[in-house]
């Protein structure tokens, strides 16, 4: 059985969260310094869909990432790590022609002029992916199915397949859609914004950076944001260190009932209802994978239907945690930590401080403060 149609109707809901997309070999630098200047890296994993999963799974999810790999040694790596985190690779195919996908960056931050990334993906296995070689029974077995515009971006192939998986369907997952604008990878195509926005009308919740807004579709602010993207029920706009704003049509400040993570798509309310949320003040190591760490906070806390207020709180949390360590991904804090932390009053929220270790669970809360 093969195809989108019969992949909905095999479907069996066993799954939370299943993330599709390419997930690398990632080389992290041993010091600070241009890439010409480091002399040695330490291997770790990388890959926007697969961080999702992998962060789902270590707050106690059922979540399967569904990519590509080569039939080498890194991609036994990512397999065996990806898995390690509790995430079913059972959907994963090995291709025998083509390499696993590896990138090496430095420790700068990736919105600064020194940060420097080194891809080695072209003809990756990942790459290949398309509309006749993906498993549709694993891809729709899950109550979401996330995707990124990162994979749109990898090949004409991809694109098709992700136009395959937004198209509106009768028992349809809630499709998730983290827009991740990537120029570089788009080879100075003019296709990244026209493509980039009908993939994010197509879906039920989207993810989207202020900046990123900006950079591909030209607009600024919140409001226009969603004023271009009317059709998805839920639109997360990340702010930076100033915050979250959600757009939930109908929602107020609580659940979405049932639809909410059922993967049952809704028509658009008339109004919104909108929904600000502060970023919290953290001691960054490394800001790379905190939009993935957001976006799993952020479905974690819709799978267990809780206010928009506290989606977006759980994903700073998340967010948090990543923004602390060097790599990443990291294990989150404990969910009743990070719902004892999600439940603060206002003042509380804006007084807390996270440092590197802070998801320890020896770490009393009073310690994450400031005074």
């Amino acid at each position: 059985m093969s195809g989108p149609a019969a992949g909905t109707a095999a479907a069996a809901t066993t799954t939370d969260v299943v993330c599709l997309g390419e997930s690398m070999v990632t080389f992290l630098p041993s010091q600070p310094g241009r890439l010409a200047d480091v002399p040695s890296f330490g291997r770790g994993i990388g890959g926007a869909e697969s961080n999702v999963a992998c962060a789902l799974a270590a707050a106690g999810h059922r979540a399967a990432w569904v990519g590509r790999v080569g039939a080498d040694g890194f991609g036994d790596h990512l397999v065996e790590t990806i898995a390690s985190y509790g995430v079913d690779t059972a959907a994963v195919r090995r291709d025998p022609a083509r390499p696993t996908g590896i990138y090496f960056r430095t420790a700068t931050d990736r919105g600064t002029d020194t940060h420097e990334v080194a891809y080695y993906r072209a003809g990756s296995a990942a790459s290949a992916m398309s509309p006749e070689n993906v498993p549709y029974e694993a891809l729709f077995a899950g109550r979401v199915l996330h995707l990124s515009g990162i994979t749109a971006a990898l090949s004409a192939d991809c694109l098709a397949l992700l136009r395959e998986l937004t198209a509106p369907r009768p028992g349809r997952p809630l499709v998730s859609f983290d827009v991740n604008h990537r120029p570089h990878l788009w080879r100075g195509s003019a296709e990244d914004a026209s493509v980039l926005l009908e993939l994010a009308r197509r879906a039920d919740l989207v993810f989207v950076g202020e900046d990123e807004a900006e950079e591909a579709w030209g607009i600024v602010g919140a409001e226009a944001i969603r004023a271009a993207l009317p059709e998805p029920s839920v639109l997360v706009v990340k702010r930076g260190s100033a915050g979250a704003t959600v757009f939930a049509p109908g929602l107020g400040p609580g659940p979405r009932g049932a639809d909410a993570a059922s993967g049952a798509a809704t028509p658009a309310a008339s109004a919104d209802t909108v929904t600000h949320v502060p970023a919290l003040r953290v001691d960054v190591v490394a800001a790379v994978g905190a939009g993935d760490a957001f976006a799993a906070g952020f479905l974690s806390a819709t799978l267990r239907g809780l206010p928009v207020r506290d989606r977006a709180r759980h994903g700073h949390l998340m967010a948090a945690a990543v923004l602390t360590v060097p790599g990443d991904l990291t294990d989150p804090p404990s969910r009743d930590r990070a719902d004892r932390l999600v439940a603060l009053d206002d003042a509380a929220w804006g007084r807390l401080r996270l440092a590197p270790g802070w998801t320890a669970a020896d770490r009393a809360p009073e310690e994450v403060r400031t005074p």
